[in-house]
């Protein structure tokens, strides 16, 4: 049996990285609650309040004005679109695209992220298509999405380019997509290199790339450079635009008790300044306007 947590990724075939990606998704659910745990039952309608409530506080930098992500989802425009999700998760964006007036269509590698969006959509009373499938292998024919989101996934792919090009394929040629993955340069991520490279003594045993996907959620992931990713993704769009963004360690990488104090005398104007310059997240638009 291929113990998928500990074998380097480097060394493994595609379809042993998409194996272990779907494990290690399945055996710890995106529910924020790994250090502080919800103490509701999972999948209750409780447990997923708490869960968003804490999601949503965690984005409250970059992603709110009104109501949750309503600075990067144009909820205004999906109304009787159709609207892919790549990578469910636990199901919020889902939801929130659903209550917009979209036809959604989700879908994620994990089957307990299919069952938890499922779930979540019963229990609020909506409907919506959840399916388990592979974001390199979608299902749909060409041109079945007005608009495709993903938050946080693809570059925890096997092959990023490829999800790429099936994101592009399965969008309709005046439609439009909005991707976010980890920025290499962002501030928590160089925290976290530096960590895992003296504080580990990975120094001289583990490469740069090896200490970046240990610093973080999830089998193996790749960090991008913010050209770097612009440039996959001209291969397929002609107006490619993106951003930083992130989380109070973006702009405060300390220990999150210190953290936490340290951000309530900090003002939320220098927050929102420091994650738009070395936030941890990529945040990617791409279309072909008309």
């Amino acid at each position: 049996m291929v113990d998928y947590h500990t074998k380097r990724v480097d060394q493994e075939t595609v379809e042993d990285v998409q194996a272990g990606n779907r494990d290690w998704w399945t055996s710890h659910t995106m529910s924020y609650d790994w250090t502080d745990r919800i103490g509701h039952e999972q999948f209750s309608a409780e447990w997923y309040d708490e869960m968003d409530e804490r999601f949503i506080y965690a984005s409250r930098l970059f992603a709110t004005e009104t109501q949750p992500f309503d600075k990067l989802i144009p909820f205004e425009q999906l109304r009787g679109k159709r609207v892919l999700e790549v990578g469910c998760g636990m199901g919020l964006h889902t939801e929130l695209m659903v209550r917009a007036g979209a036809e959604v269509t989700a879908i994620d590698l994990s089957p307990v992220s299919v069952e938890s969006t499922r779930r979540r959509l019963e229990i609020r009373g909506l409907q919506a298509t959840v399916l388990e499938s592979d974001a390199e292998k979608l299902p749909f024919a060409d041109g079945s999405f007005d608009f495709v989101w993903s938050w946080g996934v693809i570059h925890h792919s096997s092959r990023t380019g490829r999800a790429a090009r099936e994101i592009a394929r399965v969008l309709k040629p005046d439609g439009e997509c909005r991707i976010m993955v980890y920025n290499r340069g962002g501030l928590s991520t160089v925290v976290g290199v530096l960590r895992d490279q003296v504080f580990r003594l990975g120094l001289g045993r583990r490469s740069i790339e090896e200490s970046l996907y240990r610093s973080t959620d999830g089998f193996s992931a790749r960090f991008y450079v913010r050209e770097q990713f612009e440039d996959l993704f001209r291969s397929f769009f002609r107006d490619v635009s993106s951003e930083l963004c992130g989380s109070d360690v973006d702009a405060v990488p300390l220990p999150s008790r210190l953290r936490t104090a340290v951000c309530r005398v900090l003002p939320d104007s220098y927050l929102r300044y420091a994650v738009s310059r070395w936030g941890g997240f990529l945040f990617l638009t791409a279309k072909n306007p008309d």
